[in-house]
């Protein structure tokens, strides 16, 4: 027997077909955990960047007022597209 390991869920589903699997991923807990999954590696992520800053800034790399200068360009963030 060979069933389907649902990393984001931590579950095994009873049966490995398509369409059971296509039903579990399409299911509202499964999307759930796949958002929550992403969302704390992002915020992983950000807080080893600010470690990392913070770190280089501590030693020296960084100067004191980074934001004086303006970004280059093409470095600005658009906004989202409902603004």
């Amino acid at each position: 027997l060979c069933r389907f390991y649902c990393d984001y869920c931590d579950t095994y589903l009873t049966h490995d077909s398509p369409s059971v699997r296509k039903t579990h991923c399409s299911g509202r807990k499964h999307k759930e955990n796949v958002k929550d999954y992403y969302q704390k590696w992002m915020e992983e992520q950000a807080q080893s960047l600010i470690d990392k800053t913070t770190a280089a800034f501590q030693q020296g790399k960084i100067p004191p007022t980074p934001f004086s200068a303006p970004p280059p360009a093409g470095a600005m963030i658009p906004p989202p597209p409902s603004i």
